[in-house]
């Protein structure tokens, strides 16, 4: 039932041409500050940076796809809690494909430096994983059933993604941290404690919300 509600959201995402915003953001972004032959861990570090109001965005976006009517329908048939969470697993999912698209890319125009392919692919890649799971858990927060108001909402995700970016504690911040001094260093240090970091953040905000859902719905 879960996968069928992921393709569900999926579809609606794609149909809806709403994704086109963030991602078109997330493309001007890293077309901005990647730039060929500069060095690839600090390129990922920025490429991974950008994910973050992009997927607070995406997840913005998806759990607000459905008219209210719509949603319902499929709260009644598959129950509150599911359908939230396919939203949710959807916008993550846009938002790591994005990364990974830009991660593909910056590895093949940025200068190593001494550090190999493959270790500096899968910095990038968990980097990317806890930047998008950061930001997935910024817009889960900012959004409804939590924050109903587009204003508030937009204020809320706003905020919150630049604090992910800033607060020394993020674990957004903490993979960017690591790969910019692993690209001083020439050492490609894998953020593990980043990623598991925003894999327990995204996930309690993730309880937090679809809670809320049930108990709303």
């Amino acid at each position: 039932m879960t996968a069928a509600l992921i393709r569900y959201q999926g579809a609606l995402l794609l149909r809806s041409q709403r994704w086109l915003g963030p991602v078109l953001l997330y493309a001007a972004f890293v077309a901005v500050g990647v730039r060929p032959g500069e060095p690839v861990l600090d390129s990922l570090g920025w490429a991974a940076a950008g994910l973050v109001p992009v997927a607070a965005w995406l997840v913005r976006v998806c759990v607000t796809l459905e008219p209210d009517a719509a949603r319902d329908c499929a709260a009644a048939a598959a129950g509150p809690v599911r359908v939230h969470a396919a939203a949710l697993l959807t916008a993550v999912g846009a938002a790591v494909l994005a990364g990974a698209v830009a991660g593909a890319a910056v590895l093949l125009i940025g200068a190593r430096r001494g550090v190999p392919g493959g270790a500096a692919a899968a910095a990038g890649g968990l980097a990317v994983l806890a930047c998008a799971l950061t930001g997935a858990a910024v817009g889960a927060l900012g959004s409804r059933p939590l924050v109903r108001p587009t204003g508030f909402a937009v204020l809320a995700g706003g905020i919150g993604s630049l604090a992910a970016l800033v607060i020394g504690a993020s674990p957004a911040r903490s993979a960017v941290t690591a790969l910019v001094a692993g690209s001083r260093a020439g050492v490609a240090d894998l953020p593990l404690a980043a990623a598991a970091g925003s894999l327990a953040l995204a996930a309690g905000a993730a309880t937090l919300t679809c809670r809320s859902a049930a108990r709303r719905g």
